[in-house]
């Protein structure tokens, strides 16, 4: 009974990610520029879907090459963070290629998984409630699409024809942004979705007891020296601009955050909603095979 639980488990959490892609994007469609995007955190979501475990990680991972991690066995907790656009309008990127050829700072390009990774767009941290310590993660992978649509109690509307499909590399066209109705999901169980625990990392190790994974979606940003301020919110006590990446009509609701308990020897099968569900480090952020 409970491998047919984790095979339904991960049946369900597949799906969403092999529709996607291989749903095709609306010829006739356009953008919706017409008002704003406002972008959230899937907090219930958060909530259901985290898994503590000892994992192997080889060097051969992008993620552990990108988060400086030691390769080998190590303790840590995956999860899963889905954005909404619960705004009026569609958040609009388009192609990487174009925006790296105008230099306006919103790409980088990522070696190890051969695109562009989109600077800026989320946050993760891991936090001790009673020391307000903070440990954070190293994912860079970030490509903006139409994943999901958004959760009707969040978005309050019906989702569209999905406009957003395609990440894009070096020559490739992309096609990034997230229509209003529409999330973008990073599934737990994907390359570069978690915290390491153990310290292999550089980070002190992380005891067992409970803890709080806040997301912070288009967070602000002070602009590194020549990095542009694309959206100011406002200018900080000590004179710096505070800066986000992507246009909304609110970022007060930018964060969202689950409780976790962190167990102190959960092994490989895990502790939490996930446990019993395989890693699949080798897929980026959106399940695609990243090439070797």
């Amino acid at each position: 009974m409970k491998t047919i639980k984790i095979i339904a488990l991960c049946l369900s959490l597949l799906l969403p990610l092999i529709a996607s892609a291989q749903s095709p994007q609306s010829p006739s469609s356009q953008p919706d520029t017409v008002g704003l995007p406002d972008l959230v955190v899937n907090s219930n979501l958060l909530g259901e879907q985290w898994v503590v475990r000892d994992e192997q990680l080889d060097g051969t991972l992008c993620s552990v090459e990108e988060g400086g991690i030691t390769p080998g066995m190590h303790t840590l907790i995956r999860f899963t963070v889905e954005t909404p656009n619960i705004g009026n309008a569609d958040i609009v990127v388009g192609d990487p290629n174009a925006h790296v050829a105008a230099g306006d700072g919103l790409f980088e390009f990522a070696t190890c998984h051969h695109h562009y990774h989109f600077r800026h767009y989320a946050k993760y941290e891991l936090i001790d409630p009673v020391t307000g310590f903070v440990w954070k993660a190293a994912k860079k992978g970030f490509c903006m699409l139409d994943t999901d649509p958004a959760p009707t109690a969040t978005s309050g509307q019906q989702p569209q024809s999905p406009q957003f499909r395609n990440c894009g590399t070096i020559g490739i066209p992309g096609n990034q942004g997230i229509s209003h109705g529409w999330a973008d999901t990073y599934r737990f169980f994907l390359g570069g979705q978690y915290f390491i625990l153990d310290g292999g990392d550089g980070q002190p190790p992380v005891p067992s007891g409970t803890y709080i994974i806040r997301i912070t979606v288009n967070p602000p940003f002070k602009p590194a020296p020549g990095e542009p301020c694309r959206f100011l919110e406002r200018i900080d006590t000590d004179g710096q601009p505070i800066c986000h990446q992507l246009p909304e009509s609110d970022f007060s609701n930018n964060v969202g955050e689950a409780t976790v308990f962190i167990p102190d020897h959960p092994g490989k099968q895990g502790v939490g909603p996930g446990a019993g569900t395989p890693a699949q480090e080798d897929k980026d952020e959106h399940g695609n095979q990243i090439p070797k």
